[in-house]
């Protein structure tokens, strides 16, 4: 089957987004699919067309930025033809372009699946609430067009404004996540190049260092966590400096974690070994999110496969990984003194914490992902047929 994948970032790029659409790309072309991938050249400096892992990225040239979102004049173009040669489009949103695409696809006669990742939130701003406008209107003509619309959990499709109105064409899959055991060699070269030393309470954190990710709580109760538990450490893994859209946030954050000197580190972008060690590592991951711009968090995932609990916000599929195993606590989102008790309360008891993550860990592999979609888009080619 022909596949056409359109996003705005794709690796090298890290987010949640990007790594989903990686995981799902590489799963569908190691199950025989021909895979294209076409989305943007953010930085200049990357190709415009490769072949990686047997997927083929196909790169536009970037003309103007709003926000975290890319003008791309040469979209409407190369749409048409990879349209043109698919057997199934899939659009993930948010994303500007998805809407003309959708719509190029139907008049092609080609079946479209959305995967909605969540709800966008916008700065404020005049170009902003423009922007916003634009993107929700393109979204509904994007939805309206697609033949099924995957979202991560039905927790959060009932909970989004935007995805109650299209519920019949919901599909829920979890989001690909890989679980790596650590190997002792490794466990031992992350202790030594991030200088762990025995004794230290190791809070994890893995995400980009932006504004809806909530770090600025975490440091909040960190302060809290450390009158208790004095050996407590924060390891923040992903992009921290130079993340698209998130300076501002970045610049205003920088003093509150300076404060904290040697109790939170920034480890930056690590390979899959390291981030293996990271979750063997970590006697508790947080994903202390403020708002529906997070959806899931595929890190929990990963962290209750290495046998790490997690303590998450409470909101609409972000709190499902812990609902389901029972391996940790839910805590009110933008709440430090609620944050910090709940990993007060891990850190002291994390027998209390294992749970049973099988279940879910055999949902989110990213071939059960991919033989998901398939069965997807294999009903929709039959349906065609009909």
């Amino acid at each position: 089957m022909r596949i056409l994948i359109v996003l705005t970032y794709y690796r090298p790029h890290y987010s949640g987004l990007t790594i989903y659409a990686e995981r799902e790309a590489r799963a569908l072309a190691a199950r025989g699919h021909h895979v294209t991938i076409l989305t943007s050249r953010y930085e200049n400096s990357l190709p415009a067309r490769e072949k990686l892992d047997g997927v083929e990225i196909v790169r536009l040239d970037v003309r103007m930025r709003i926000s975290k979102g890319v003008i791309m004049p040469g979209m409407p173009y190369w749409a048409w033809k990879f349209v043109r040669q698919a057997d199934v489009v899939h659009l993930h949103v948010p994303q500007l372009d998805a809407a003309p695409i959708a719509l190029i696809s139907r008049a092609l006669g080609k079946p479209v699946v959305l995967t909605y990742h969540c709800d966008l939130r916008l700065p404020t701003g005049l170009i902003h609430s423009i922007a916003n406008r634009v993107s929700n209107t393109a979204n509904h003509i994007t939805a309206s067009a697609a033949c099924v619309i995957v979202h991560n959990s039905r927790d959060y499709a009932e909970n989004s404004p935007f995805l109650r109105r299209y519920i019949d064409k919901v599909q829920p899959i979890f989001p690909p996540a890989e679980v790596a055991r650590a190997a002792d060699a490794d466990i031992k070269a992350f202790r030594e190049r991030f200088d762990i030393r025995p004794g230290q309470r190791i809070i994890g954190m893995a995400a980009r260092l932006a504004s809806e990710k909530g770090a600025e709580y975490l440091a909040e109760a960190l302060k809290l966590v450390l009158k208790e538990i004095p050996q407590a450490r924060v390891l923040f893994v992903g992009p921290h400096q130079n993340v698209i859209g998130e300076e501002d946030y970045a610049a205003r954050l920088t003093p509150i974690i300076e404060r904290l000197d040697d109790h939170w580190s920034f480890l930056g972008i690590l390979t899959p070994e390291e981030m293996a060690a990271f979750f063997h590592e970590s006697e508790v991951l947080v994903l202390p999110s403020i708002n529906s711009t997070e959806s899931f968090g595929l890190v929990q995932v990963e962290s209750m496969g290495c046998g790490t609990p997690v303590v998450a916000s409470d909101l609409p599929g972000v709190r499902i990984p812990v609902e389901v195993t029972r391996m940790g606590i839910i805590v009110p989102p933008a709440n430090a003194q609620e944050l910090a008790r709940a990993l007060i309360a891990v850190l002291k008891n994390p027998d209390a914490y294992r749970g049973d993550p099988e279940a879910l860990i055999q949902l989110s592999t990213p071939d059960s992902v991919a033989a998901q979609y398939e069965d997807i888009f294999n009903s929709l080619k039959d349906h065609k047929k009909e």
